[in-house]
């Protein structure tokens, strides 16, 4: 294949189930580890404010890394980037394995991470510069999908895992599934690339970088620190003031590490922020159902995974129904059903008590991510669907930054809620005086998981309003994103 060109004659199926094994993959990357923490927390004698680094860790070098997809991608292929992101995120998977201490495995994580955050906008930018425009939004609900199963099986999975083996496990089992997609990939994937090769922003990624490990330092520790802390306060000044430099840098270089400039499609921002709001939500229930079943009901990681699996796979068959109710409904109507959907499931999860039954989680969770699957495909594709094939690795990767960013943020910041508001409720019980002693940690653990779903549900109330402001996008001719990206090459040339 011609470098600057795009494939021609693409095979959808192969290409598809290349795909899909890399983002399952790189999706089970979070969606296992969240049962393994207080393993983590007993096996390395941590706490839950430094293991949680594991995840959040991981999510920050997801979002970090998004940022040099369309660098990586111009000058590599996407296919070659593709294939070298999983190589990477293996071999990082065994060191996980190998970690001897809390130091040693979330540095492991962090560059495992960085790997991962590659695979997303990777794959994301290989639909929509290779598969037909009409197949665009069923490809995405099958990519999405791929990242659905893993939360789906994820848990049940590690729990399985880490019951008749170790914690280890969980990324000795991404070695054989690695080595396949990797072969996969080689086989099924054209290799092509789109548009010329450009400069590395240096000082943009150090930027980045800076901003996005200031404002996240800050979250996780201001806890501990004091929120009014000089330290607390003086990393939320640095955080804003390097994130409002990269703005004022990627808007006047001329060869910028992320093409902010795709924000002007107004299309694109609101999807993306609404898509945003609706991941970061989702992430309090992954996070919180697995510590709640285990430290307040005690029960065992295989019973976390197996409560947590019906949701999951309902969420994961959703996608693709989703999908195909794109094409005939639009992204309006599908944005605000699953919008309100989350909204009843959340709030719902809110009312947690100690001896709430197992089947009272398994009913709000799986209402709250139908309405997941429905929102996350229709605000995906309709912020996608006017991107050019030439700038669909740029949107790509601004899409993931913004995503996994705010991702990791919020993993920061519900961790940090949840220890200090059960520490305040703990200490309101104590002196009250009305509880056994022994049921107040229980209670207090309850009550704080409650207040972190009472804020996710907050979160993504705002979601809604932007989800009314996208409309269904009429196409009028079916010109494939392949024939848009081969034109912005060629002006490019």
């Amino acid at each position: 294949m011609l470098e600057n060109a795009a494939p021609t004659h693409i095979k959808f199926w192969p290409i598809m189930i290349a795909i899909f094994f890399g983002s399952f993959l790189s999706v089970m990357g979070i969606s296992t580890i969240n049962i393994a923490l207080p393993f983590l927390i007993e096996d390395f004698h941590s706490d839950l404010n430094t293991i949680q680094w594991v995840l959040t860790g991981f999510m920050l070098s997801l979002g970090v890394i998004a940022p040099l997809t369309g660098y990586l991608g111009n000058r590599f292929g996407f296919k070659k980037l593709y294939l070298y992101s999983m190589v990477g995120f293996v071999v990082f998977s065994l060191l996980c394995a190998l970690a001897w201490d809390t130091t040693s495995l979330i540095a492991f994580r962090i560059l495992q991470g960085a790997f991962s955050g590659l695979v997303l906008p990777a794959t994301m930018t290989i639909i929509f510069q290779v598969i037909p425009r009409e197949k665009q939004a069923f490809a995405v609900s099958i990519w999405a999908l791929s990242g659905m199963l893993s939360p789906a099986f994820g848990p049940t999975l590690s729990g399985w895992l880490i019951q008749n083996f170790s914690w280890e496990w969980l990324f000795y089992i991404n070695i054989p599934i690695g080595i396949i997609a990797i072969v996969f990939i080689q086989l099924m994937i054209p290799d092509y690339r789109i548009g010329s090769r450009k400069p590395l922003d240096i000082a943009g990624l150090a930027i980045v970088v800076t901003s996005s490990t200031a404002l996240l330092l800050g979250l996780s520790e201001g806890r501990q620190w004091g929120w009014t802390s000089w330290n607390t306060l003086g990393l939320f000044a640095l955080g804003i003031v390097a994130l409002l430099l990269f703005i004022w840098r990627e808007l006047h270089t001329e060869h910028p590490l992320l093409n902010l400039r795709v924000f002007t499609n107004a299309r694109f921002t609101i999807s993306l922020i609404s898509a945003t709001l609706i991941m970061i939500s989702l992430y309090s229930g992954t996070l919180l159902i697995p510590l709640f079943l285990q430290n307040v009901q005690h029960i065992s990681a295989l019973d976390t995974g197996i409560i947590m699996l019906p949701a999951s796979l309902i969420m994961a068959l959703f996608m693709p129904v989703a999908g195909k109710l794109y094409s005939r409904l639009g992204p309006l109507w599908l944005t605000v059903a699953g919008i309100i959907l989350i909204l009843i499931g959340s709030y719902e999860m809110t009312q947690l008590d100690v001896g709430v039954s197992h089947t009272y989680i398994i009913v709000w969770m799986t209402v709250r991510n139908i309405g997941v699957s429905l929102a996350a495909a229709a605000t995906g594709t309709a912020g996608m669907e006017e991107i050019s094939g030439a700038l669909s690795g740029d949107a790509s990767a601004v899409n993931n930054w913004v995503r996994n960013v705010g991702g990791s943020f919020a993993i920061a910041l519900f961790t940090s809620l949840l220890i200090s508001h059960e520490t305040s409720h703990g200490q309101t019980l104590a002196a009250s005086g009305t509880q056994d002693q022994a049921t107040i940690p229980l209670l207090a653990y309850t009550m704080s998981v409650n207040d972190v779903f009472m804020v996710a549900t907050i979160i993504v109330a705002i979601a809604l309003p932007l989800g009314l402001l996208v409309r269904k996008k009429r196409i009028a001719t079916p010109a494939t994103v392949s024939e848009a990206g081969l034109a912005g090459a060629e002006q490019t040339s």
